[in-house]
This record gives C-alpha cells, structure tokens and sequence, in this order.
C-alpha cells in the first residue's frame, strides 16, 4: 500500500492486527491438507479494504467490539471463500502475482476449500449467535452469485447496456463493500435508519471501486491484472459499452466481431482498446466513477464527524485513486 493508505489504516492499525489473528485462529484445520491451502491463502493475503470498512464505521458511528471483529471475519471467509471460486470459474493460474489455489492443488481441491470457507464463516456467525450479521453476510451472498451468472448469460450474446452492466457490478460486487459497511455499522449501533444509509453508502462506494476496476482494463500501467482480460472473457465493461453506442454501425460490427471471434488476438484487443481510449469511453466512465463517489460522500457527510470519518472519507479517495 502506498503512504497515503497507511494514513487511513494507522487509526485502526491495532483492531486489524488482532483481527488477523482471529482470523487465523478460525481458519485453522484438523486436516493438514486444508490446513496448507489456507496457511498459503492467508501469506499472500490483500489490501484488506473490507475489514478497513467495517472498522473505521464502527468507530464513526460508536465503539469496535466483538461483534465488529466476528463480522470481519465473516465478511473476510465470505470475500476468500469467492476468490478461489472465481479462479476456478475463470481457470486463472494467477491471483496477486501469485499461483492460485487451482493451479497448485486443482480444481476440485480449489472448490472444496472454497465451500469450508464459507460454511466456516456461517456456522461461525451461528456459534457466535450473531444472527443479523449471518442475514447481512447471507444476502450478500445470493447477490454475488445472482451478479456473477447475469455477468455470464450476458458475455454469450453481448447483448449489455449501461443499466445492465450496473446491476451485474451492484450485485457482483458492491454488494459485498456494502455488506461490509452494514456490518460494521450494525456490530455498534441499533439505529436500523443509520444501518440502511450505511448500507447506501456502502452500495456507491463498491460500485465505483469495480468502475475503476474496469479501467485498468484499458490503461498503461502494469498492475497484476492483464491489460486486456476483460476483453477476451468477453466482459462488457463500461468504457466498451460506451464506445459501442457511440460507433457507426461497421464499428459496431468490428467491436462485437472482435470481442466474440478475436479476444485472443493481442493486436486486436490492442486496436480495441485504443478505439475505446479514442472514442471518449476512458473519460466518461471516470466520471460515473466520480458520481458514485459523490454519492457515497453525501451520505458520509450526514454522518458523526470524527477521526474515524475522516478516515473513511481518505479511503474511499484511495480507492477512485488507486493505481493497482
């Protein structure tokens, strides 16, 4: 992370470090298999956005305790548990610059270890008689699912507009920043009002992370993510919708061409992405981006003005910001 994210983190340093021990500590395994899959998942694990979230609006809207640390740990088993998944799913050999779980151990080790992760985290909530996070997690749950297989059907036939592609990113993925900011709201206060304009929040802030997600997509910079992927597992992204409803229709005919006959041909794709770059599509998806983030401030805005605040407001500025 750069010095500017350790900004926002440093607040929350000591919750997170206790955390990560929690969260070892319910991730071990009697099976020494299972116990090496998840020791090497957790060495390599990421940027930890999620817990940040569900801590630093825990402390803004009243105190971290153990029900905070019972949701992370939920909401961080739920994010695992669908990152070995989405490997197998799109046969990918990498995660963080790392071999993934399928490319060492296969896919059928890949899925099962998946499954304990998010069986773990349920009978967790469940042990720990944390029923309202279980319902927040849960729901999540289905959203992702339901957003993965949209993403799916649509990548056949290439039929996606803008309000689609918001709703396959919305239930993909911000479903799952805003479980972890309900979360963290709803392990310190009771105000079900507050809870649900977290959760808003929560909602904007995952939907413009995935939005730019999408335009690394299209940029320069090496960053652990292929440049051009999204192309050829045939992802209409939201600069690519742009381009195509702004083309003449042989335009039109050679971007579709190129995303369904030619997504592995690299000066292709190249040419692809340069039109994208051309026809505006870069500019006008960073200012959705910027919109959602609006959106999300001005419900932050209404929010206790404290330390923790701040912080949020800093993170969620690194995450439009980011460069990986």
């Amino acid at each position: 992370m750069s010095s500017k994210s350790i900004e926002f983190k440093a607040p929350i340093e000591a919750e997170l470090g206790i955390f990560e021990k929690k969260f070892r500590d319910i991730m071990r395994s009697e099976v020494p298999l299972l116990d090496k899959v998840t020791y090497y998942i957790i060495q390599r694990k990421g940027k930890q956005i999620r817990p940040m979230f569900i801590f630093l609006v825990a402390k803004m809207v009243g105190q971290i305790n153990e029900s905070t640390y019972v949701g992370a740990s939920l909401i961080e088993l739920l994010h695992t548990a669908t990152l070995v998944h989405d490997d197998v799913v799109d046969d990918a050999n990498e995660r963080r610059g790392f071999f993934s779980v399928n490319a060492l151990w296969k896919n059928k080790i890949a899925v099962l270890v998946g499954d304990y992760f998010l069986s773990r985290g349920l009978l967790y909530a469940l042990d720990t008689n944390q029923y309202k996070l279980l319902h927040i997690v849960s729901t999540a749950i289905k959203q992702m699912s339901e957003g993965e297989l949209m993403q799916m059907e649509k990548a056949r036939k290439l039929d996606i507009d803008e309000s689609i592609y918001y709703e396959i990113i919305r239930n993909k993925t911000a479903s799952l920043i805003s479980a972890a900011c309900e979360t963290g709201a709803a392990s310190a206060s009771t105000d079900e009002n507050l809870i649900a304009q977290i959760r808003q929040m929560g909602e904007y802030i995952g939907m413009a992370f995935q939005i730019k997600d999408d335009l690394f997509d299209f940029g320069e910079k090496e960053i652990g993510k292929p440049r051009g992927i999204d192309i050829k597992e045939r992802k209409m992204t939201l600069p690519l919708i742009y381009a195509l409803n702004h083309a003449d229709k042989d335009t039109k005919k050679w971007i579709i061409n190129t995303i369904k006959n030619h997504n592995e041909d690299k000066v292709r794709v190249n040419e692809l992405i340069q039109y994208v770059i051309k026809s505006g599509g870069i500019e006008y998806t960073q200012q959705k981006m910027y919109e959602y983030k609006e959106k999300a401030f001005a419900i932050l805005n209404t929010m206790p003005a404290n330390e923790a605040h701040n912080n949020l407001k800093e993170l969620v500025d690194y995450i439009t910001e980011r460069n990986y």
